[in-house]
């Protein structure tokens, strides 16, 4: 079993990521930690508790994180994930308060005490407080997963830039810098990857028909994030980033991918781009671990069946895939 952080942004594909690690015996969730993105960092929270309460998980502490990015102004993603962050649920608030400190001096004292990994899911602002304040703890992460970035696909939020990274591109940068001076590699899952991964309303209708319980709780926080990606995009369905990083984090062998040198454009028309060395033009060490490539139908056997028990019988699953793919 493997103790990890999860700082995040709840967010409706967060919350399915939450979901999946909840679900997950490989991982002991440590605590959560919100930042702002696609929702400001307290809405984040009180987001993270709405999904522990769902998973029946309460006793998890979620510390409330940096409200704002380290040097460009604030944009959520509320067009993308309604004005509650969950696709406009407006689900029952969880009664109690957070704990006394901030996300950063969580993060700060939890890893003086003992190694621990990350799984980023939002901007990286947090973390970035982390290490401008203790360079050195970067060390105490055995493995850092960020859900971020691109490298060859189109950007989600301007041509050539991911969301996350483009909200905080100084968070980014300094986090990919201290990594680089410490001799580390953080593992980049970019919209390369992460847009291979759609939750379709096949599937959808496949858990609640197992599940009534969860399904419709996954219906009603993805129905708004659906018509987002067809009303954009086309996509029958939505794509699902997040979670795709928390079941590489559990399996790596579901994505494939290169080292590399990367750093992050900060502003200008390439704001929170990802500049990625894959040519070794800089002659520098890798920082990063670039995914390129994933294994959909195992990433689906996965997620479905950890989220919904028996849900992941490889037949029907082939079946589904064929009809939707």
């Amino acid at each position: 079993m493997q103790r990890v952080i999860i700082d995040c942004d709840p967010g409706i594909d967060d919350a399915l990521a939450l979901m999946l690690a909840l679900s997950s015996p490989e991982l002991e969730i440590v605590g959560i930690t919100t930042v702002s993105g696609n929702v400001s960092a307290d809405l984040g929270g009180r987001n993270a508790k709405k999904v522990l309460r769902q998973m029946k998980r309460l006793d998890i502490p979620v510390y409330i994180g940096e409200m704002k990015p380290l040097k460009v102004p604030y944009t959520d993603a509320s067009d993308t994930h309604g004005r509650d962050g969950l696709g406009e649920s407006f689900l029952p608030e969880v009664q109690g308060d957070f704990p006394g400190i901030s996300a950063v001096d969580f993060l700060e004292g939890a890893l003086d005490e003992e190694e621990l990994s990350v799984i980023a899911l939002g901007p990286m602002t947090n973390l970035a407080r982390l290490f401008q304040k203790r360079p050195d703890l970067i060390r105490r992460i055995p493995r850092f997963v960020s859900m971020g970035g691109s490298f060859r696909s189109h950007g989600n939020c301007s041509p050539v830039a991911e969301y996350n990274y483009w909200c905080d591109p100084q968070g980014a940068e300094v986090c990919y810098d201290c990594a680089a001076r410490a001799g580390k590699i953080i593992e980049m899952v970019g919209l390369d990857v992460t847009r291979k991964i759609v939750l379709t309303p096949s599937l959808l209708s496949y858990m609640e028909r197992l599940d009534p319980e969860t399904g419709s709780f996954i219906r009603r926080i993805t129905r708004f994030y659906m018509d987002f990606h067809w009303e954009q995009e086309r996509i029958i369905g939505c794509v699902i980033n997040d979670p795709l990083a928390v079941a590489y984090f559990i399996d790596p062998s579901l994505c494939g991918g290169f080292d590399a040198f990367l750093t992050v454009a900060g502003e200008g028309v390439c704001r929170g781009q990802t500049v990625v060395d894959s040519m070794n033009f800089w002659k520098k060490e890798p920082n990063s671990r670039v995914l390129a490539d994933a294994d959909v139908k195992r990433f689906l056997r996965m997620f479905l069946s950890r989220l919904i028990p028996g849900a992941g019988d490889l037949a029907y699953l082939e079946q589904l895939y064929r009809m939707e793919y």
